[in-house]
């Protein structure tokens, strides 16, 4: 990670650095500049979601942008992986997500797609980040060359259309009662308009955004109120997305939350039985459970793990030609459909094999028993805790009592001091006492430090 890229593009405080004006705009041109390939007119895509400080980084990620001669279309607030796909087909050469999804309001971030659709690799944004402190006066478009920017009007209808058609034909959600809840955030106003459109009756709560409640108490992170919907107007299903829509949670009938590990193997299970696998196996992350591994090998399919964060998951995904991954929060990668998780289209997914089976939500979705699992997070104030000899004693002695009925997942945060420590198996009493034991020898290893 760079001074301005994090695991998931650039994030901070809004108006705060790196989430001042001045910061975006030299983001604009940095981008601007590496995306400029030739002599033609170049295109920019800019999307955001329902922030506040969504009308400040805007025009100053475009103004960025017309200064190295790039025109930009403005897309308003739509969902992240609407701008991944609109990228691709507006045939731009940059897409733009100003987001910081899943967090409050008072943060924000900007998220970069290439002309491909899939977020930028770590070279380009390291060679962003490089030109973000230089000078590049000398690299500004002339005036003859300046870039324009226009409000593209039919963005809703384009996103709603694509998420429709990843829908089996003849399919219909009709019959379904479906509570719906966008976060009061980017997708407030396609996600319940898809669901109509395939004939959903349709419940949505969470799309009022007032540029301060975005993930406020709702969405996938705060999923109480979709439960207590679900529950009082006796429906099918709740949906919960985050604040841009990339991720996505599952209500069933009975008020149970459903967690990305078991929505993939719903799909993997399906898609499998119906040959549409493009490999015998899933991507997800270390975080994912035990369970959904089991229960994949149960079917002869494999789970890849990868580093935490949807962009591995992806990089593996492409490398190793598999159409399905994910991680246990809700982001799910369908790569037959698109380049980034998206919350809806992955809820569609779920809609069309609960539709197919024709049984509730609770049985379908319900496809292992998670293993137990524990995660700590112990903050240290200094020093490399990990490669402290009593702390790499202690993992030795927890991986040695789990032997093959446990798994350990130790890992420094990429945003805060604290180190994750992750244990699940079959017995909870050992899961319990193996993160003790681990968290117990950081905390002395960073006093020591």
């Amino acid at each position: 990670m760079g001074k301005y890229f994090g695991t998931d593009g650039i994030r901070g405080y809004a108006n705060q650095s790196p989430m001042t004006p001045e910061i975006a705009m030299k983001v604009g041109m940095a981008a601007g500049k590496v995306f400029r390939r030739g002599n033609f007119r170049h295109r920019v895509v800019i999307g955001k979601d329902t922030r506040l400080s969504g009308y400040m980084l805007e025009p100053a990620m475009t103004a960025g942008l017309t200064a190295m001669g790039m025109d930009v279309f403005l897309l308003g607030p739509v969902p992240t992986p609407g701008v991944a796909m609109l990228t691709r087909s507006l045939r731009a050469d940059l897409g733009v997500m100003i987001s910081a999804s899943h967090n409050p309001y008072h943060d924000n971030g900007i998220k970069l797609f290439g002309p491909d659709g899939y977020k930028l690799s770590d070279e380009i944004e390291a060679e962003i980040e490089r030109m973000i402190d230089t000078d590049m006066t000398a690299r500004l478009a002339s005036a003859r060359y300046l870039g324009r920017t226009k409000r593209i009007e039919s963005v809703y209808d384009r996103y709603i259309e694509f998420a429709k058609r990843t829908m089996p034909k003849d399919l219909s959600l009709e019959g379904l009662r479906v509570v719906i809840d966008c976060a009061n955030g980017a997708a407030y106003r396609v996600a319940p308009d898809a669901l109509w459109e395939l004939g959903a009756e349709v419940v949505k709560i969470g799309v009022d955004p007032d540029g301060f409640n975005i993930n406020d108490n709702c969405g996938s992170t705060s999923v109480g109120a979709l439960i207590n919907k679900v529950k009082e107007v006796r429906a099918d299903i709740g949906i919960a997305l985050d604040g841009d829509a990339d991720r996505v949670i599952i209500v069933d009938e009975k008020g149970n939350e459903v967690d990305g590990d078991q929505l993939m193997a719903v799909v993997a299970e399906s898609w499998s039985k119906e040959g549409l696998l493009t490999a015998p196996g899933i991507v997800a992350t270390v975080m994912s459970n035990l369970g959904l591994e089991r229960f994949l090998k149960g079917l002869k399919l494999s789970l890849a793990r990868t580093k935490v964060g949807d962009r591995h998951v992806v990089e593996h995904m492409r490398k190793h030609n598999y159409n399905v991954g994910g991680e246990q929060s809700g982001h799910l990668v369908l790569s037959d459909y698109c380049t980034t998780g998206d919350g809806l289209i992955a809820a569609l997914q779920i809609l069309a094999v609960v539709k197919k089976l024709d049984k509730p939500v609770s049985e379908v979705c319900n496809r292992f028993e998670p293993v137990p699992q524990l995660l700590k997070n112990v903050r240290y104030s200094g020093g490399k805790p990990l490669e402290a000899e009593n702390v790499k004693k202690a993992i030795a002695a927890g991986e040695a009592k789990f032997g093959k009925n446990g798994r350990l997942v130790i890992r420094a945060s990429g945003t805060e001091p604290l180190i994750r420590v992750m244990a699940e198996g079959d017995n909870s009493d050992l899961v319990t006492q193996v993160v003790d034991a681990i968290c117990e020898e950081v905390t002395k290893a960073s006093l020591d430090g």
